[in-house]
């Protein structure tokens, strides 16, 4: 069947609450060199993108199409591309923050960034692992280098970034101690979270102690507050990149180490995440998934912060 010269895409022409975006009928990009151009079946939905919706953030003014997670099959290769040919399964996180757009039928872009989908799950689950996982995975074992029989305590281990980041730190050999409602604690459980906190009635930071490795989702306080329930030397990394001075200042007087950062793009770091998928380590729990007309249901959803895992938008 021949591609089609159209396909449908979400765009906004203005920040705003979910009702801003639109989906439209455009052409059909063609993949230039070094590029493949790949059907989009399935992307994930992240905080990322509702935030990016909102608000001024990283990318440009409106228009735009958000989605940096991508699930699906090659459909065409540009020029000097060997490593894919038609007809392969792949998946990707899009460069974060100024590649996004997946959340439409098709996206080209580098094939560098892709790897061939994980076997062993279908293009729901694989869509929804590209942009936490890799985030996980790059405070997780870049930055905190996690080891077997370390404490590793997870904020919002419920959430997109937190679930994987259970996966990925017990397949690491570590002690997991994750926060969340005592709604969620059951699923934390079944995840392999070691201990549990209810953030709505505990204090984690007189609960949690001579921690190794804390990765803070939410920033702020959270942050600052967890710096004392590490051991001397231990780390939190948070992946909310701006807030106070204070996070590094008093790491330092602690004797503990404080890390900002954003995700990246990296085939190695997914190649590696696809291995402990198809190794049965690794899967997304998927809360719900919306077809592309429903974005805006979908988006309305994730913001309500009740979910557990990932919202999946599905295009094929």
């Amino acid at each position: 069947m021949p591609t089609p010269a159209t396909m449908r895409t979400s765009i906004q022409h203005s920040l705003g609450g979910p009702e801003v975006l639109e989906i439209i009928t455009v052409a059909r990009p063609e993949p230039r060199p070094n590029e493949i151009l790949v059907r989009v079946h399935a992307a994930g939905l992240n905080p990322t993108d509702f935030k990016h919706r909102a608000a001024k953030r990283f990318v440009e003014d409106p228009p735009f199409t958000l989605g940096w997670d991508v699930s699906g099959v090659v459909e065409a290769v540009g020029v000097g591309v060997a490593r894919f040919t038609v007809g392969d399964e792949v998946i990707a996180m899009l460069p974060y923050p100024y590649g996004h757009g997946s959340h439409a039928d098709y996206v080209s872009a580098p094939a560098r960034l892709f790897v061939t989908k994980p076997a062993s799950v279908d293009h729901v689950q694989a869509g929804a692992l590209p942009l936490v996982s890799l985030t996980a995975w790059q405070a997780l074992v870049e930055y905190a280098d996690v080891q077997p029989g370390q404490r590793v305590l997870i904020h919002a281990a419920a959430g997109g970034v937190g679930h994987v980041a259970v996966q990925i730190a017990k397949a690491r050999g570590a002690y997991v101690i994750g926060t969340a409602s005592a709604a969620k604690h059951d699923f934390l459980r079944s995840l392999g979270a070691d201990e549990t906190i209810d953030y709505q009635t505990q204090d984690f930071a007189e609960l949690a102690h001579d921690i190794d490795v804390v990765l803070d989702t939410l920033g702020g306080e959270i942050g600052l507050r967890s710096l004392r329930t590490l051991r001397p030397g231990g780390i939190v990394v948070s992946i909310v990149p701006l807030g106070s001075d204070d996070f590094y200042r008093d790491a330092d007087e602690l004797g503990v180490r404080a890390v900002r950062m954003l995700v990246d793009s990296s085939r190695s770091n997914l190649v590696s995440i696809a291995e402990l998928v198809d190794a049965g380590k690794l899967r997304a729990t998927i809360a719900a998934t919306f077809p592309l007309e429903h974005l805006a249901d979908a988006h309305r959803l994730g913001e309500t912060g009740r979910t557990a895992g990932k919202i999946v938008i599905t295009m094929v």
